[in-house]
């Protein structure tokens, strides 16, 4: 075995991501780049020459896009090359190897991705330097050198040192030790440890000392939120008399409560709300359990007519610090730990929302804070992260919404929030007791995260980058993916007694926290690579892992159930009766701790907290410059809070689930904002029982004041909510607090104070309980501060059926606004609301109300052009100008035909069919005003592609189809399910929904034997089915460099190609669908209709043009029928249909183009608004050749297609226009039952 390396480079037509790179660092760091090449670089390990040769164009390039060379010739260039920090995941590295042993499953190799960055010669030396500090950020990676081909470097174990003479530490020297260790603990704290060992009569190991540390650290223990608060003040102010009042509530709750003898602290007061309302009666629908996974309580489920009972679980998380540093890590993560939460509670996650603050991204990156990335840099390699991984888990983000303010360059603000759901009868809740075992599944542990916990709870300085890289860690979506499918699984949670993911402190809190008593083996825990010592494998924080308790007679089948999930699971720890946590490593006991010291959270810490003085002012209006009516209209829609972030929001998958009953836009146009989060709960059969969800938070008046601030985020989301069709009545909250770095100053500790007597007023007197929350108190960097932050999500369940949209629907219909009007100290005035969210949720219950805005940032301005852009309905205001721009929290803007007969209701105008929003006589047209709103966002995130497709269309000719075997009134459709593979539910339920069994199969990949066994598998499978179907998805993550590699691997596999092959011959259909779709094209079966004749000269599905993740609704016509998929519909017929996708350019030249069109092998095309096909964007998403959406093969037997088809069900998509069911399911289905087998052109 020999060791090589290749450079990999795009041809020069698909140069797509190098030229954007080009784009990106002239106009960042204002260079003058003429031309710039990108290579992938990759080293390979154990190759033997044939092995090379045959993964050369089959695993590391494609022969249609890409040149693999042996060498690139750098001498006299300028270059930079770039490659992960050993220990770092490399998706694209890892894939590598999975492709690779599909050719070889014996193959034992090793792979390490770069970059290589090559320059025209006019780059000088200082220009050089710029660049490399722009793309290299230390956390993450490092420049590779060229001139040396070696394997990762094998750290060597460190051995786990005693701390010598720790029990003899002088009170005197506890901090200069805490510095001296980087712990996050302080001399106090330490203190506290030191006492224990002494009494324990021995010094600790290192082990026992980092755990304790990441155990009491802010982020595992709430260090901050537990401070015992002292003295309690309320500066004078207006507002003095109104704090007091909630802080006398908050007492005499407790008394209630007989919580006197605990605590006054700030988790007291954001949990005493719920203990209240569920105590008088109020919160009779909480799960009461153990296990603290998430947010849970029992709802009704309507499902196939029957009404079951489900658990819906909801958990907000953030990871503010990892992506302050290491963007696309930190996000991605964000959301990969978010998702384990509910998902341990056996819920499976379905819908998902993400909220987020950043300074000023439009800030030149020469103006950054030392120690700072660029804002526009953060903000946008954590969208690409958090929407790289929900996009490849398979989890539907429907309302995405980032916050400016400038205080977020002291940290930024990555927040994601998550909702699951199970069937309350598939959940086993025991206590663990001894004999049990635990069982950890999952990825392997590395150093990625090590510290993360104790990172997260440190203030950070201009050294943070430098410093920060092993804390972060590294996500691997598809390993996350098979864990979702393992616990959607009832036999399997059955067995599970109780489960912990893995976030901060890895297997000391995951495990730890799952027994008072634990036996644990380290070197049991699977690793990524050797070199590591016991404490990293105790506290690293490697991501998607599991550990679930089980009775030790169902060990087996629970590894034999993992194993068929592709699912690496090992047991590692033993449950004890000990009241001890001890762990083992090598035969020798490294940790031997009592559980009432590790829960006693160390020391005690005290603090006085003042309330400062509010400023007596009007919190609520806004002055909106201009020196006219339009001038102050347009620059209100430029207000970078009200700004539209389409191009930000569509990198997001909104449809993945067939859940999704609002998109994130809406109308006939798609321009109307949608204000929440609605998705129908992920049942077995049909329903329309949705949840919705969304959140509240104005930096602006939190800053003010902090009361205020939270009383109203609690409010916007319950307004939000009502304006969509929900009541507010039944609403459950989750709380994200943000503050700075708690000083010895009391008015630093009064801020969280005064948010949560705010926040509790709100659940007390709106009946609106807080049943969990994140906290996190480190947002300071220096002397900037972010802004004070109770941020409110609020969920409830709802009706899809009678759920209703942002957009006008007609013209001469009422506008107005139900106005909630504030006290006269500014807070909310509850019993008003109350009456004005019932009025509001009744008039949309019997159809008198078809629209509805939540009044936000922009006021009612904003809310009126968001309303009118989806269907170009206008608006003829009759209100003042001067109300229109105000901050009017709490009050709902709504459409209807009738007038309103309520005091509260204030008529604004009438909706007309000019195309123009009309105040006081000054007519603006709406495509002025949508130009407001959305060019200056769009020079950061552009919202769509510069497409240059070439058009052509041609009438195919008449053909008939006829299935010759015998009627088969029950067609069997065989979904495999490879590593990323994410649509194989909703394709299942379509197929199923149309009358076929189906019938579905993991590939397993963990070892030689298994992807032998799945082989064969597949293989047999095929044999019997009648139709073969590939889902959607990302094959390995669509790595290495492109999509569905490792599904063309396997279809290229001799007895899976004999078995497809003679699947065709015998009139069987195939179907891919965007990444199937993929695989279809690339492997050769489209259009050829056979596999292995693919040339250089084959079409391809490329990059999006616009070089991004793309999800929207796009318009499909009928070009074709010349296929049993098309032989119900007719040319010309149009399908709103969804499409999600990153590389879904359809690339093909013009004379194979020509023959498919007269073929009749072209089945769709884009189409714009006239219905016929288009290059332009965002008609045609991705630019692809001649609008092609989706061919079929020359004999109709196989069809392949970007748009997601299986998406869409009843009442999914409410506010979209168009003929959303397009029945290519139940057309597959009549070929095989013989009904209307039909012609067709």
């Amino acid at each position: 075995m020999e060791n090589y390396r290749i450079f990999v480079e795009k041809l020069p037509q698909y140069r797509v991501e190098a030229e954007s790179l080009r784009r990106e660092l002239n106009g960042n760091l204002n260079l003058h780049l003429s031309e710039l090449r990108l290579l992938n670089v990759y080293d390979l390990f154990g190759f033997s020459a044939e092995l090379l040769e045959k993964s050369r164009y089959a695993v590391f390039g494609e022969v249609v896009t890409d040149t693999v060379s042996d060498a690139c010739d750098l001498a006299g260039r300028k270059y930079l090359a770039i490659e992960f920090l050993p220990g770092q995941f490399d998706q694209r590295a890892a894939s590598a190897v999975d492709c690779v042993r599909l050719i070889d499953p014996s193959a034992d190799v090793r792979i390490r991705s770069s970059k290589l960055l090559i320059f025209d010669d006019g780059v000088t030396d200082e220009e050089l330097a710029r660049i490399r500090r722009y793309c290299i950020n230390s956390v993450e990676s490092r420049e590779k050198a060229l001139d040396r081909l070696t394997d990762m470097e094998q750290a060597e174990v460190k051995p786990v040192p005693v701390l010598d003479g720790f029990t003899q530490l002088a009170d005197s020297e506890l901090e200069s030790f805490c510095k001296q260790y980087g712990l996050a603990m302080n001399a106090d704290d330490l203190r506290e440890v030191v006492r224990y060992f002494r009494a324990e009569g021995r010094d600790p190991y290192e082990t026992e000392l980092r755990i304790l540390d990441t155990y009491w650290s802010d982020h595992c223990r709430h260090t901050t939120f537990t401070t015992e608060l002292e003295g309690i003040t309320v500066e004078e102010s207006f507002i003095k008399e109104d704090i007091d009042e909630s802080l006398a509530l908050y007492l005499r709750i407790r008394r209630e409560l007989g919580r006197e003898h605990k605590s006054i602290c700030l988790m007291d007061m954001a949990t005493i709300g719920a203990r209240y309302l569920r105590a008088t009666g109020k919160l009779d629908d909480l799960e009461v359990s153990d296990e603290n996974n998430a947010c849970s309580v029992y709802v009704d489920v309507e499902v196939d007519g029957v009404t079951e009972r489900w658990l819906l679980q909801f958990k907000n998380e953030t990871h503010n610090h990892p992506t302050e540093i290491e963007p696309f890590g930190g996000a991605s993560t964000c959301l990969g730990g978010a998702i384990r939460d509910p998902l341990s509670g056996r819920s499976y996650v379905y819908q998902a929302m993400r909220v987020t603050g950043a300074g000023d991204i439009w800030q030149s990156v020469a103006d950054t804070l030392p120690g700072k990335l660029p804002q526009s840099v953060i903000s946008k390699k954590a969208a690409a992260g958090y929407s790289s991984y929900g996009n490849q888990i398979g989890l539907a983000t429907t309302h995405v919404r980032e916050i400016y303010h400038d205080g977020y360059v002291a940290k930024r603000l990555e927040v994601g929030a998550v909702v699951g759901a199970v069937k309350a009868d598939r959940v086993r809740r025991e206590k663990p007791v001894a004999g049990d075992k635990i069982l950890l599944l999952g990825g392997r542990t590395g150093r990625d995260g090590i510290g993360g916990a104790t990172g997260s709870s440190k203030e950070h300085d201009a050294h943070s980058l430098e410093t920060c890289g092993s804390e972060v860690q590294k996500g691997n979506a598809p390993e996350e993916r098979k864990l979702e499918r393992l616990f959607r699984r009832p036999e399997v949670t059955m067995l599970i007694k109780k489960s912990n993911d893995f976030g901060a402190g890895g297997v000391s809190v995951a495990i730890g926290e799952l027994a008072d008593g634990l036996d644990i083996y380290l070197d049991r825990v699977p690793v990524k690579y050797s070199g590591l010592n016991a404490t990293e494998l105790a506290i690293s924080e490697s991501q998607e892992r599991m550990a679930v308790v089980v009775e030790a007679k169902d060990v087996a089948a629970f590894l034999a159930y993992c194993r068929e999930e592709n699912i690496e699971a090992v047991e590692v720890a033993d449950v004890t009766d000990t009241a001890r946590m001890r762990m083992f490593y090598r035969g020798r006991q490294v940790v031997d701790l009592s559980r009432e010291f590790i829960d006693s959270a160390g020391a005690k810490h005290h603090a006085e907290a003042a309330i400062a003085a509010v400023e007596a002012r009007d919190p609520f209006t806004r002055e909106v410059e201009g020196a006219t009516v339009s001038e102050r209209f347009a620059n209100n829609l430029k207000d970078r809070n009200v700004l539209s972030q389409r191009g930000l929001v569509e990198m997001f998958d909104a449809t993945i689930g067939a859940s999704t009953v609002l998109m994130p836009f809406g109308g006939r146009t798609q321009r109307s904002e949608t204000q929440v989060s609605v998705q129908k709960i992920p049942t077995d059969g049909y329903t329309d029982t949705a949840s919705i969800m969304a959140f509240g938070y104005n930096p602006s008046i939190a800053s003010w004041s902090p009361y205020h601030g939270a009383a109203y985020a609690v409010v916007e989301a319950a307004a939000k909510v009502v304006a969509a069709g929900g009541r507010y009545d039944r609403m459950r909250y989750s709380y994200q607090e943000y503050f700075e770095r708690m000083t010895r100053e009391a008015t630093s500790w009064g801020k969280p104070l005064g948010a949560l007597l705010g926040a509790l007023r709100m659940q007390v007197e709106l009946g609106l309980p807080a049943i969990g929350g994140k906290d996190s108190m480190s947002g300071t960097f220096q002397d900037i501060n972010v802004p004070p932050m109770l941020m409110a999500f609020g969920i409830t369940t709802v009706d899809a059926s009678k759920v209703i949209s942002t957009d006008f629907k007609r013209a001469g219909d009422y506008i107005y606004l139900v106005r909630h009007t504030p006290r006269a100290n500014g807070m909310p005035d509850t019993e008003q609301l109350k009456r004005n969210f019932d009025f509001v949720s009744d008039c949309i219950a019997d159809g008198r109300v078809v629209a509805g805005w939540a009044v936000g940032f922009g006021g009612m301005a904003e809310g009126l052009a968001k309303m009118a852009f989806g269907n170009e309905i206008g608006a003829e205001v009759s209100c003042d100008e001067a109300t229109l721009y105000d901050y009017a929290y709490g009050s709902i803007l709504v459409e209807c035909a009738g007038e309103l007969e309520y005091s509260a209701a204030e008529l604004v105008g009438r909706t007309t069919d000019d195309a123009a929003v009309t105040v006081g006589g000054v007519r603006m047209p709406l495509e002025m005003l949508y130009a407001a709103n959305t060019e200056h966002y769009a020079a950061v995130y552009p919202d769509k592609g510069d497409n240059h497709a070439p058009m052509m269309e041609a009438e195919p000719v008449r053909r008939t189809f006829a299935y010759a075997g015998e009627p088969v009134e029950h067609p069997v459709a065989y979904l495999p399910v490879f590593p990323g593979t994410n649509c194989d539910y909703d394709t299942a339920r379509a197929f199923r929904r149309a009358g076929a069994e189906v019938r579905t199969g993991v590939l397993c990949n963990l070892g030689g034997d298994d992807i032998l066994r799945s082989i064969a598998a597949m293989k047999e499978e095929i044999s019997r089915c009648h139709i073969f179907v590939l889902c959607g998805g990302f094959s390995a993550g669509d790595e290495p460099d492109g999509s569905a590699k490792f599904i063309v691997n396997v279809l290229n596999n001799k007895g899976v190609r004999d078995e497809i092959h003679a699947l065709l011959d015998r009139g069987g259909l195939i179907l891919g669908i965007c990444n199937g779709f993929q695989a279809l094209v690339k492997s050769g079966l489209l259009p050829y209709g056979r596999l292995g004749l693919v040339t250089k000269d084959s079409p391809t599905l490329f990059r999006n043009d616009i070089n991004r993740h793309i999800s929207q609704i796009v318009t499909t016509r009928v070009a074709s029928v010349a296929s049993p998929w098309l032989s119900g519909f007719e040319p010309g017929d149009l399908h709103s249909i969804a499409v999600s996708h990153g590389e879904g350019k359809f690339v093909v030249g013009e004379e194979l183009a020509r023959e498919l069109l007269s073929n009749g092998q072209v089945a769709f095309q884009y189409a714009g608004p006239d219905g016929r096909p288009t290059a332009e964007a965002p008609y045609n998403p991705n630019g692809s050749s001649y609008a092609i959406e989706g061919i079929v093969s020359r004999d109709g037997q196989i069809l392949g297609k970007m748009g997601h088809t299986e998406r869409w069900e009843p009442n999914v998509f409410r506010n979209i226009a168009g003929n959303k069911e397009q029945s290519l399911f139940r057309n597959a289905v009549n070929y095989f039952r013989k009904q209307k087998a039909g012609s067709g052109l």
